[in-house]
């Protein structure tokens, strides 16, 4: 049964992916594997301190924030909290912004500029970074709670990916993190929830038109044999095909969320958005007690994650 819990393990396990890939973002694979990362580091690449969470989190939080203050999904006042972001230096591990995606930074620009949010994403085909599928838990867990039918909670999912990333390709990587997320939710091994949601994401979108070029995109992870790419076939760029590809392949791959964040970090890349999108999933299905104790001690505003996690949950329950 859905619980603040499942909130709680998903928000923590996503800002623990973030912040140990915040200090080697942008590393070649080579790299990675000649000083792989095995815990919490400090400074790095954004000479920030040790268990920084990055703009993956702090947009996550952005709009947690929203839907718990209103206790409903208005897409204005998501904005709103986006720019508090962006300008004003809120819902940040040390009162500073910093790694703000292109993408992201022009539709939220967009917004200032005085565009509506349903006008503010960018919607060119070369505007497809993973940066609403880094933050799309939000609408995951609310669409779950409120939503009778799958058409209803896709259309949360793409509304809120659409505000930033407005391609069907973007909105179609949040749809397939939901449906995993979603069988995760209704109890399922965490092999048959990737299973049956690459099923259900396959069937739901090969039938829409918007979406027919975007099924195309994403047909490699729709085969059975996915798992068993080797490695170097995986690419962990900050395309969001990629992305979904390199943290569905490591979940399937690995069987505890320590093992999970670290191969997905060490893959080298964009890396505190992909440990922070496998994270989210490891942390949701794992939980809590499996994410090691000295990487939460360390991790920025621990107590503010948590107390925003059970507030969401009540919320929208």
């Amino acid at each position: 049964m859905f619980n603040a819990h499942h909130v709680k393990a998903a928000l923590l396990g996503l800002a623990v992916g973030d912040a140990l890939g915040v200090p080697v973002e942008f590393s070649s694979r080579n790299k990675m594997k000649r000083n792989p990362v095995v815990g919490m580091r400090e400074f790095g690449v954004w000479s920030q301190p040790i268990g920084t969470w990055s703009d993956d989190t702090s947009l996550t939080i952005a709009a947690m924030e929203s839907i718990t203050r209103l206790k409903k999904f208005d897409d204005v006042d998501i904005m709103k909290n986006f720019v508090r972001w962006l300008r004003d230096d809120e819902f940040t591990a040390n009162n500073d912004t910093f790694d703000c995606g292109n993408t992201t930074g022009s539709a939220i620009q967009n917004f200032m500029n005085g565009a509506p949010p349903d006008k503010c994403g960018i919607t060119h085909e070369q505007s497809n970074g993973n940066g609403s599928l880094m933050r799309i838990f939000p609408a995951i867990f609310y669409a779950y709670a409120k939503a009778s039918t799958d058409e209803e909670a896709l259309q949360i999912v793409h509304k809120l990916s659409a505000l930033t990333h407005a391609h069907p390709i973007s909105k179609m990587a949040c749809g397939i993190y939901y449906f995993i997320a979603a069988q995760i939710l209704d109890g399922q091994n965490l092999k048959v929830s990737i299973s049956n949601g690459l099923k259900q994401a396959n069937e739901f979108y090969k039938n829409r038109q918007e979406f027919l070029d975007a099924v195309d995109v994403y047909r490699r992870m729709f085969k059975d044999d996915f798992a068993a790419l080797p490695e170097d076939e995986i690419k962990s760029s900050g395309y969001v095909v990629s992305t979904l590809e390199a943290v569905t392949w490591c979940l399937l791959n690995t069987d505890d969320y320590k093992t999970l964040v670290l191969n997905a970090v060490n893959l080298g890349g964009d890396t505190d958005t992909v440990g922070a999108i496998a994270g989210g999933i490891g942390g949701l299905y794992y939980g809590v007690q499996q994410i090691p104790a000295d990487w939460l001690k360390v991790l920025k505003r621990r107590e503010y994650l948590e107390e925003m996690a059970e507030k969401f949950f009540l919320a929208i329950s």
